[in-house]
């Protein structure tokens, strides 16, 4: 089968090739030294040069359980499925609301059966619905609205305060925020282009919830894809507006023809800087896929992403921007996302609630449990899910990998929203570089290399070189 064609590929090679050219040392050096200081994250240097590429490396000592970096990502998106469980800020992905909100909207929604249907598919239904709900104590109808709407206070719960829930300005019903402050944000930033509100800016409401409903069936990665665009996109404008207002009247004719591409290589600068391999090359063959078929599969994969960028291109369309609309790019971003990511992941304060519950005296904790355990029974096992996503962050990427890492990513149990937390898990002298594990260090040999194989490289660090 003839493998899908995209015609901005063959149009916009020249600008789609300076877009992927990686950069040089110097800009990776000049652009992290610019980031870190904005960030304040005292104490880190990014290398842009080693053995695998760039790296972090610490400016002073670390001893052991020092945090060494929250990192605040580029870009991230919460799982579709995992909407259903966690009502967080679309921005800074913190839980929002309150208690029982984050209860009542969980139980209302599993009443609905609407995570059956995301979870599992039409066709599965009967089987999946019966083993989703297998532990669980269904309440009133009345009884979840009451949690919903407010009117019912559980007992302990001022102890567990939350934001409370913003709107998206735009008016759609996908995002909400904890503050105006991260609704604006989002908006600026990513939002604008992809609500399906009245308020929003793309250009076809209908075709792009025609492209969000194939990303829920397929692969929400896709969704992380179509906000790297919208980033770019609105950092371009951003740029042409500040551009404009420093020429001449009499030159300002001239600015798209002049100024146009280098303008969107600028606005590209922080989404260049990541490590990128077209999707379709280094996803990871799966165990039920057979090597002599991986063409094919790969092929497959090809053609799920130009079906989501014909999609996309309908309701975001720009023409200034055509180059960032080619497979070639769109490929490409997505396989960043497949080989720079770190889970996006936030603890749920509906688990802390109950485990605080669970430890009350005896005497209070029999009358807490008196209003809140049917709430517990109704929820079941999947009382204690939390947030979670794929985000890209760009210090943390630059993190190069070691079987035996100085430093692990760690939620604390102050880490509440989604940046990634980076703890020393030993000393780590000022001018050593800092690792991580991307896999399970503790696996054997053989399979610590079969992991590491989908990243593109095979592990010589100390542990590795013993065999």
């Amino acid at each position: 089968m003839a493998a899908s064609v995209c015609p901005i590929d063959s149009l916009f090679s020249d600008q789609i090739s300076a877009l992927l050219k990686s950069p040089s040392p110097h800009q990776v050096q000049e652009y992290f030294q610019q980031l870190i200081a904005k960030r304040q994250c005292n104490g880190l240097r990014v290398k842009p040069e080693g053995e695998h590429g760039k790296g972090v490396c610490a400016d002073f000592d670390f001893k052991e359980g020092d945090l060494i970096l929250k990192d605040q990502m580029l870009v991230g998106a919460q799982h579709s499925s995992n909407k259903i469980d966690c009502l967080v800020c679309s921005f800074c992905f913190q839980f929002i609301g309150s208690i029982e909100l984050q209860i009542g909207r969980k139980l209302y929604l599993q009443e609905l059966g609407i995570s059956v249907d995301n979870e599992c598919g039409q066709s599965n239904r009967t089987e999946c619905s019966s083993a989703s709900l297998n532990n669980r104590s269904p309440l009133p109808q009345d009884t979840i609205e009451s949690l919903m709407n407010g009117s019912m206070h559980l007992p302990c719960s001022e102890k567990f305060p939350l934001p409370s829930v913003v709107s998206c300005p735009g008016g759609c019903k996908e995002a909400y925020y904890c503050s105006e402050s991260c609704a604006k944000a989002d908006w600026d930033s990513f939002h604008c282009l992809l609500c399906t509100g009245k308020g929003s800016k793309s250009s076809n409401i209908e075709a792009l919830l025609n492209f969000i409903q194939h990303a829920n069936e397929t692969n929400d990665i896709f969704i992380l894809a179509a906000k790297v665009i919208s980033f770019t996109i609105l950092r371009y404008r951003n740029l042409k507006v500040a551009q404009f207002e420093n020429l001449e009247k009499q030159d300002a004719a001239n600015l798209c023809t002049k100024y146009g591409f280098p303008l969107l290589l600028e606005a590209w600068k922080p989404v260049s800087m990541g490590y990128k391999r077209r999707w379709w090359d280094c996803i990871a063959l799966p165990e039920d896929v057979d090597s002599c078929d991986e063409a094919a599969f790969r092929m497959q994969i090809r053609d799920l992403a130009f079906t989501s960028l014909e999609l996309l291109k309908e309701a975001m369309y720009d023409k200034e921007c055509e180059p960032l609309f080619s497979l070639e790019i769109y490929g490409h971003i997505i396989g960043m996302f497949e080989l720079n990511n770190l889970d996006l992941v936030v603890s749920s304060p509906v688990e802390d609630y109950f485990l605080y519950i669970d430890d009350l005296p005896l005497s209070e904790k029999k009358e807490a449990e008196k209003f809140s355990k049917p709430f517990l029974d109704a929820l079941g096992d999947d009382y204690s899910i939390c947030c979670q996503g794929t985000a890209f962050f760009p210090l943390q990427s630059c993190m190069n990998h070691s079987c035996i890492p100085n430093a692990k990513a760690f939620k604390r149990e102050e880490d509440r929203d989604g940046q990634a937390t980076i703890i020393a898990l030993k000393p780590i002298p000022k001018g050593e570089e800092i690792t991580i594990s991307y896999i399970d260090e503790d696996l054997p040999y053989e399979e610590r290399q079969a992991l590491l194989e989908d990243y593109g490289f095979r592990c010589k660090c100390p542990r590795c070189s013993e065999g």
